[in-house]
């Protein structure tokens, strides 16, 4: 039987506003890479949170997310093909762009 993966979720600033908790966990069947774990989040959310969480352009949660794993900047670790562990904390900060 395959072991689960439970990680830890929290969300900061706009994005926790708009998907309505800060702290929470998701649960995988096998071992995921933070592109799952984003995808997951942002299928199971409204469209204004996926936009927030996703630039619709590039398909991509970098330009707006600063995503970190156990504290790590995912820049510096392996980018969203990083492979999150069970009870890993996951912390999503939006990033506003000034004009």
């Amino acid at each position: 039987m395959p072991n689960k993966t439970k990680i830890k979720l929290k969300l900061v600033g706009v994005l926790r506003k708009l998907y309505g908790k800060e702290n929470f966990e998701m649960e995988f069947n096998e071992e995921v890479e933070i592109r799952d774990v984003i995808q997951k989040l942002a299928s199971s959310s409204n469209q204004e949170f996926k936009r927030a969480l996703i630039d619709p352009e590039l398909q991509d949660p970098r330009p707006n997310t600063l995503i970190l794993v156990n504290g790590k900047e995912i820049g510096i670790l392996n980018g969203l093909k990083t492979k999150v562990k069970n009870n890993d904390q996951i912390v999503l900060i939006s990033i506003s762009h000034g004009g």
